[in-house]
């Protein structure tokens, strides 16, 4: 065993030495960083091709080889079957469409739900009320109704007044009558001017509101049914000519002001039906009708105020409850419609993103119709049975425009200049305010490492406020800007993020801004 053991050891020993004399002669090749990187990047068969990398946080910068950014992200590489094809669609990678969690619905034929519908409040009719105001100086000597909201009725009593200047009118047409009855015989002449100061008098008593016999003490009634809405009658309390003392409501007819945005004016017409929806009566309706439709238009909400009747004959509405209105328009025709969140609507187009399969989309550019609750009328520009992106669908129009620009980048046409586009940013955050005069909203978002901004709240400009207009303040949002003039940052998209709360860095971000 020995032996063997010591043939074995001279037998490698022999094989090493050999192996070294030979490379002596042939000395293996250096491998250069240049030659590496070339190698690395050459696809095997079957893989995909790298032609780039684009910076992670969507800034217009690329390299031929893999590298960091400022904050330490890797450069994400743009693959040869990423690029927008001929016909303008965008391939997105699957582990892409995950992250920004892609949904799509199918373009169908349906009812469109176009009622206008609007905010209001109850309110009094102003042509059913009503003041008690005496036209004499007097002083209160006993009140029948003592508060405010009790019922009356049309000719209920409702105060006691003693008057001086009733007393001495009283007097004086008494006198006046008694002289004209005693010398009609007698002095003809002094009848008569007995007999018209008695008819001045009483024409004074009627102008007073004084009925039937005037005397010291008059009894006030209530003019019209209804509840007592104010009373600043007092027992014992004095009032002068003209005082409200009462003021009475007929509340068997209300009112409700709602505010119809200007957009929709159009459908809104004088005698038209509307449904109404109280917070205090859930899954009730009630039933009223356009009254008025006011002739000004506030240019800070761009709404008009519109008048709508109601009866209220059990008194349950009050005036101030807040109501839900939805004004019958549009017919029962189907017609080809899209979720409201497959529009995308920067002020200047309006397209959907088509959905082609195996991770194509394709901005498609429609021309809008009516509008309902959930969907809107599509009459030119997709038909029934088309798939459109309903969820993160401006990040991918994002991504889409972003990938043009960069392939333009990389690969210039000799006849055409490259031309600079916009440095888009993607954030996520809440929606905290819209400011329609200034033409700005207030964002709490998280970190943004591509400008290096920590979590925050402050405010952006935003292209269209139509853009936020059903996006409920508070709502956890997506969003996409851009940089403006100095200092000024631009929101052209924006969806909210239904089921995800804001993040605690965006809630518990201090304020600030740029």
């Amino acid at each position: 065993m020995t032996a063997i053991a010591v043939g074995v050891a001279i037998a490698i020993g022999a094989g090493y030495w050999i192996a070294h004399l030979q490379n002596a002669g042939n000395p293996v090749p250096l491998i250069t960083e240049s030659q590496a990187q070339s190698d690395s990047a050459a696809p095997a068969d079957g893989e995909r091709k790298i032609l780039y990398y684009r910076n992670p946080m969507g800034l217009p910068d690329t390299s031929p080889v893999p590298k960091k950014d400022s904050m330490g992200m890797d450069y994400i590489p743009v693959y040869a079957d990423d690029q927008p094809d001929d016909s303008g669609a965008v391939v997105v990678s699957p582990a892409r469409i995950q992250t920004l969690g892609v949904k799509t619905a199918e373009v169908e034929l349906r009812t469109v739900d176009a009622a206008v519908r609007a905010s209001g409040r109850i309110e009094f009719d102003e042509r059913r009320q009503v003041v008690v105001a005496p036209r004499f100086e007097g002083w209160i000597e006993r009140l029948h109704v003592n508060a405010v909201g009790d019922p009356v009725r049309k000719g209920q009593p409702l105060f006691t007044a003693y008057s001086p200047e009733l007393q001495s009118t009283g007097e004086e047409l008494r006198i006046a009558e008694r002289l004209a009855s005693q010398s009609a015989a007698q002095d003809p002449i002094a009848s008569e001017s007995a007999r018209r100061l008695a008819e001045a008098t009483r024409a004074r008593l009627r102008n007073l509101q004084v009925a039937g016999q005037a005397g010291a003490r008059q009894v006030f009634h209530a003019p019209a049914s209804g509840v007592v809405l104010e009373k600043e009658a007092i027992e014992g309390g004095r009032f002068m000519p003209g005082d409200a003392l009462f003021r009475i409501a007929d509340l068997s007819k209300v009112w409700i002001i709602a505010d119809v945005y200007e957009q929709d004016l159009a459908r809104v017409q004088v005698g038209q039906t509307a449904q109404v929806a109280l917070e205090a009566y859930p899954g009730r309706s009630f039933a009223a009708r356009v009254d008025y439709l006011y002739p000004t238009l506030d240019a800070a909400t761009r709404s008009t105020r519109v008048r709508l009747a109601m009866d209220n004959t059990e008194g349950l509405l009050r005036p101030g409850m807040f109501a839900q209105i939805a004004l019958a328009a549009g017919d029962a025709t189907p017609k080809v419609t899209v979720p409201t969140s497959a529009i995308i609507d920067d002020g200047e187009r309006r397209v959907v993103l088509l959905a082609l399969g195996e991770g194509r989309f394709k901005p498609q550019a429609v021309k809008l119709g009516q509008r309902g609750r959930d969907v809107v009328e599509v009459l030119d520009g997709v038909a029934a049975g088309d798939r459109v992106v309903v969820s993160a669908n401006f990040l991918i129009d994002s991504e889409s425009q972003l990938k043009a620009a960069l392939s333009n980048l990389v690969e210039p046409d000799a006849d055409d200049q490259p031309q600079a586009s916009p440095t888009r940013y993607e954030a996520q955050g809440t929606f905290d305010a819209l400011d329609a005069e200034a033409g700005s909203v207030t964002m709490t978002h998280g970190e943004i490492p591509a400008l290096q901004w920590p979590a925050m709240t402050m405010d952006f400009m935003i292209a269209d406020p139509a853009l936020v207009k059903r996006i409920a303040p508070g709502s956890p949002v997506r969003f996409v800007f851009e940089a403006g003039g100095p200092g000024e940052y631009i929101i052209t998209g924006i969806e909210p993020v239904a089921g995800v709360a804001p993040s605690p860095a965006a809630t518990a971000a201090g304020h600030g801004g740029h």
